[in-house]
């Protein structure tokens, strides 16, 4: 595997459910810190949610390796944030045979 180039900084963040004090839960986005990553398109569509046009793009993002259970460490279900653009981490995978990087599969949703 050549080296990647992490040259984009993007922002972890974890849902977490809270007591909305009325017996119910809220979800609010904790932000988890910040990984340098590079990001690769890999394909795009358009799809039909709840009645609206979407178009969905996938993407490869390959960030540092964080140890297990370290907060730093991406999950399926965290989402990682450019600004607006938020990009929903679906799966991780190592990327590398020494465990140096770990590949995100994402997923970006834009309503035009």
């Amino acid at each position: 595997m050549a080296r990647p180039r992490l040259n984009r900084p993007l922002v972890l963040e974890a849902a977490v459910r809270l007591s909305d004090g009325a017996g119910g839960v809220t979800e609010v986005w904790e932000v988890r810190g910040t990984l340098w990553a590079e990001v690769a398109a890999r394909t795009a569509r358009e799809a039909e949610v709840g009645g609206a046009a979407v178009a969905r793009a996938a993407y490869r993002i390959t960030v540092r390796a964080a140890p297990q259970g370290a907060a730093s460490r991406p999950e399926a279900g965290n989402r990682l944030r450019d600004g607006a653009r938020e990009f929903a981490i679906l799966s991780v995978t190592e990327a590398d045979m020494g465990g140096r990087y770990l590949s995100l599969w994402a997923q970006e949703e834009v309503v035009p």
